[in-house]
């Protein structure tokens, strides 16, 4: 039992957990408060990453991170206006950006099926060799040594963006998008149009998306055609996680939830790999949990 739970292994689901609740995070906004279903999630989640990458490549790891979002608020523009403005069905959109961006995707990355970041710096490194250079010897050894940096690196950039995201959801544009997804047609006899909360909704929702993709791609050093393969899933089996255990209340507390659903998964994926459950399995592992 103590070889299962393992700090290490704690450690690592923490890392892989907050990194993917920024996609639980984009599900929440779409899937839960506008009440559409985006599948164009996987695809964006492998554009961030190949955008972040390719950049990270010319040696740019933070703008490469700008550039993913940016990446991700064009796909969830595209996304939003064959909603709003070409009358197509939210799920058949999101299959039309998701096919789309395939192509895209690794036209993005060179027409190369992956690329290799192990020679390059990325934000994690940036942040290593500071602490290498203006912290004493003790700090480093907690920090670097035992590897905690990365942590506490996504754990501040995943908390930032919840409390940002947060607030906004508490602006007058935020809450209209709130009240778009529970009822349009009482929002646009108030004289305002859903057209575009919806946009704006998506747009975040896959900047956030792009975002996650960005930042795994930086973390494991490496990005591949298939990596955003089945996210719509994994997201989804977090997002319930967390709205199930934590529950309803004040949007902070909602957004927390999610974040805490998506670091349970990533450690009961964990937990499976380490009880030797074979990786073609996890899938369907993905698939019981959301049931």
């Amino acid at each position: 039992m103590s070889s299962i739970f393992t700090i290490s292994i704690l450690q690592s689901a923490l890392e892989l957990g907050f990194i993917y609740s920024l996609v639980v995070l984009a599900l929440f906004i779409s899937f839960t408060i506008l009440n559409i279903a985006d599948l164009s999630t996987d695809g964006c989640f492998t554009l961030g990453c190949a955008v972040a990458a390719t950049v990270t490549l010319s040696g740019h790891p933070l703008l490469a991170l700008l550039c993913a979002v940016g990446a991700g608020v064009l796909s969830g523009f595209i996304t939003a206006f064959l909603q709003t403005r070409m009358g197509v069905e939210s799920i058949l959109a999101g299959i039309i950006v998701n096919t789309g961006l395939y192509t895209i995707n690794i036209a993005v990355m060179g027409f190369s099926s992956n690329v290799n970041l192990f020679k390059c710096d990325t934000v994690f490194t940036v942040v290593r060799d500071f602490i290498e250079k203006h912290m004493s010897q003790s700090m480093f050894t907690f920090l670097v040594t035992d590897g905690w940096y990365r942590l506490i690196e996504v754990a501040v950039i995943v908390i930032i963006i919840g409390v940002i995201l947060s607030i906004f959801l508490g602006t007058r544009l935020g809450l209209s998008i709130r009240a778009t997804g529970d009822n349009a047609a009482m929002v646009k006899a108030s004289s305002i149009n859903p057209k575009y909360t919806i946009t704006v909704g998506l747009c975040v929702s896959s900047a956030l998306t792009a975002l996650s993709g960005g930042l795994l791609a930086q973390y494991q050093k490496s990005c591949d055609i298939n990596l955003g393969t089945g996210m719509v899933t994994i997201a989804l089996a977090s997002l319930i996680i967390g709205e199930t255990l934590v529950g309803k209340g004040t949007m902070f507390r909602r957004i927390l939830g999610v974040i805490f659903g998506s670091c349970l998964y990533r450690f009961i994926v964990a937990v499976a790999i380490r009880v030797n459950v074979p990786a073609e399995c996890l899938k369907l592992v993905s698939a019981l949990i959301v049931a």
